[in-house]
């Protein structure tokens, strides 16, 4: 098989891929030890796990891989960014795995203004489509803050000119936040500032302030490049806290700017923005103080003219009170007088009627014979209702069968029973209502001693006529007159004599008993009665 093969005719030298591999690796590193290399950047994703980044540079006709060592990306300035234009420092060297040549790269820069202002346009652009900067997002500021944190570095300027400008316009508490304002972490130091602040709790020790200032002193663009961060703008939008940008001077425009509730042109300006000047509140104060106090015044002043006009229109309290006090004095003079006829009234009519034991007896008769005419009328006509059913039950019998018949008649007996006993109790309810008035009335007769009874039988004599009328005088007895003589215990008869010899020689009364013992003798002008 060997034999077939033709034999090399030439003596150049042999190598193997690792050596070619290696020369061409000296030879460019030799040849292109330091160089410069502009070009946009393309395929840039992030730093890889190990810190290193590869992407390539390239331009409309050739490309050239590119890596960026964990250390060097450490230092760089800013981040790069996929299709941004820059320029790169750093040697040229090959890749022998891959047969490759690369630079490796120790120091990146924008490749001029121009370009970092495209790809900050292209940001604003894009956040803008996202509503970041819309107003209605905006919030308002607070008038009066009780606390204000300040995101900026702790060892420049700005954070004393805030202080001072804070103080002299209205003192109140500062917090300050410290970090970088330029390089590749301040973005970073800002955005987590931003966020810290808003994750303060309401009481915790550190207090929670009502704005934040976010504030750099001016520079040029690469300088002011971490407050074009997009992250930070995303923060900055998304902050409960409200928040004031005072980054760079009046014509300095950042993200942050756009993304804030409120751009100061400076730092100082911030401060003013934030707090209003206490002196001026003060003296508008008391500005409003003295407005008020005159216009108090002003209305007191027009309300007692008012009261005062309104005091003359009305009439003197002698003149109000003069009608009412004449109808008072005629009341009162005729108040007497009618008390007076109204005593005079009331005494003819009670002496009219003389209430004597003669007029209780005879209303008292009245009363029982109307009663027991009434109770007759009502017993009668009881009984005349009675019959009246009665009869009605046995037309009614006659004309219905005998099994309804039985259930109506007790019904009938039913009803008749109901009303029986109704009646009975009516009647005695009635009875016994009499009876207590005519128990009240003799007890009211007992009681004032009016009863003819109880004089009886104390050991007087009722003298009566022969008619039954009482005697009260002896002037109206005359001789031979047949009189009747009412004991407690019964009456007497006896005829009058009429003179006083004749009382004389008539036989002697039996003594009365009891007080009547007391009594003094009649007069003598009086005739006997036995």
């Amino acid at each position: 098989m060997d034999d077939l093969l033709p034999e090399s005719k030439t003596n150049a030298a042999e190598f193997t891929v690792s050596e070619i591999s290696n020369a061409l690796k000296r030879t460019v590193e030799d040849a292109f030890g330091n160089v410069r290399v502009r070009g946009e950047i393309s395929g840039y994703r992030g730093p890889h796990s190990s810190g290193h980044a590869y992407f390539s540079l390239k331009d409309d006709r050739a490309r050239l891989e590119a890596v960026i060592w964990k250390g060097t990306m450490s230092r760089l300035k800013f981040r790069p960014e996929e299709g941004m234009e820059v320029i790169a420092t750093g040697k040229l060297t090959t890749y022998p795995g891959s047969s490759k040549y690369q630079i490796v790269i120790d120091n990146l820069e924008p490749a001029g203004a121009g370009a970092l202002m495209a790809l900050l346009e292209e940001r604003k652009r894009r956040l803008a489509a996202e509503g970041l900067f819309d107003p209605a997002r905006k919030q308002l500021l607070p008038y009066m803050p009780r606390v204000i944190g300040v995101v900026t570095s702790p060892t420049g300027a700005v954070i004393r000119d805030i202080v001072h400008r804070i103080k002299d316009r209205f003192p109140l508490h500062v917090v300050v936040w410290p970090v970088r304002v330029q390089g590749d972490s301040c973005a970073a130091e800002v955005t987590a500032a931003v966020q810290g602040f808003n994750a303060l709790p309401e009481s915790g020790p550190i207090p929670r302030p009502d704005l934040i200032i976010v504030a750099r002193g001016g520079g040029s663009l690469e300088d002011l490049w971490g407050f074009n961060d997009e992250a930070l703008a995303r923060a900055v939008a998304a902050s409960d806290l409200p928040v004031i940008s005072a980054v760079g001077h009046e014509t300095d425009w950042t993200l942050i700017d756009l993304a804030a509730d409120m751009r100061a042109p400076t730092p100082t300006g911030a401060a003013e923005i934030a707090v209003p000047v206490r002196d001026e509140l003060a003296a508008r104060l008391a500005n409003l103080a003295a407005r008020l106090r005159g216009c108090v015044t002003r209305s007191t002043e027009r309300k007692r003219t008012a009261l005062r006009a309104a005091a003359r229109a009305l009439p003197l309290p002698d003149q109000l009170l003069a009608l009412p006090r004449r109808h008072f004095d005629e009341a009162t003079s005729r108040l007497g007088r009618a008390l007076t006829v109204s005593t005079d009234r009331k005494r003819a009519r009670l002496a009219a009627i003389r209430l004597t034991p003669a007029t209780l007896s005879r209303r008292i008769g009245e009363t029982r014979r109307h009663l027991d005419r009434d109770f007759s009328r009502a017993f009668a006509a009881f009984r005349g209702v009675l019959r009246q059913r009665r009869t009605d039950f046995a037309r009614c019998a006659a004309r219905i069968t005998p099994a309804p018949l039985e259930r109506r008649n007790g019904l009938a007996r039913q009803a008749l029973s109901r009303a029986a006993q109704r009646h009975d109790n009516a009647m005695a309810l009635r009875l016994e209502r009499t009876r207590q008035r005519l128990g009240q009335a003799e007890r009211l007769l007992a009681t004032l001693q009016l009863s003819d009874q109880a004089i009886l039988d104390r050991g007087y004599a009722l003298v009566l006529d022969r008619e039954g009328g009482v005697i009260r005088r002896a002037a109206e007895v005359s001789d031979g007159v047949a009189l009747t003589l009412r004991f407690a215990d019964g009456d007497a008869h006896a005829v009058a004599t009429g003179s006083a010899g004749l009382a004389a020689e008539a036989p002697a009364a039996r003594p009365p008993r009891g007080k009547a013992a007391e009594k003094k003798s009649a007069p003598s002008g009086q005739g006997s009665l036995f």
